[in-house]
């Protein structure tokens, strides 16, 4: 079962890939990055799949990294960091290698991380309301 996302399928062979943490602006938490891998490679293995559309419930696409899972990072060892790092960029290979078109249906903000999975997309399909940023490089 999963806490963060859900996957509903139609009768045409399209599934619909939720972030579904919309109390937390669908932020990307550990346990997020997992769940999404998973997903990406059950979706690309089901023959009854044939086109992936990734949305997210609630008013915001995804507000990028959760703010609890980026402080652990910070106080992380470099090793603990780069496990993390990794598992991100996993996830976000394992959607842009998806063996089937994968449509982003963006609402409201799209920041960090959000920005990443908007751009592994094969189409996105936004308004004009939509905002994109990767608002860590203020970080310094």
């Amino acid at each position: 079962m999963s806490d963060t996302i859900s996957i509903e399928h139609d009768a045409r062979g399209v599934a619909t890939l939720w972030l579904d943490r919309a109390e937390k602006h669908n932020a990307m938490s550990a346990q997020m990055i997992a769940e999404l891998h998973r997903a990406a490679e059950k979706l690309g293995a089901d023959a009854s799949v044939r086109a992936v559309i990734l949305a997210a419930k609630g008013k915001t696409f995804c507000a990028g990294g959760d703010l609890g899972w980026m402080r652990e990072q910070f106080e992380a060892d470099q090793a603990t960091r780069s496990r993390e790092a990794a598992k991100l960029a996993h996830m976000l290979q394992a959607l842009n290698t998806l063996p089937k078109p994968l449509i982003g249906r963006v609402q409201g903000n799209a920041l960090g991380g959000g920005v990443g999975m908007v751009s592994v997309c094969d189409v996105v399909i936004g308004s004009d309301q939509v905002v994109m940023a990767l608002t860590e490089t203020r970080l310094g």
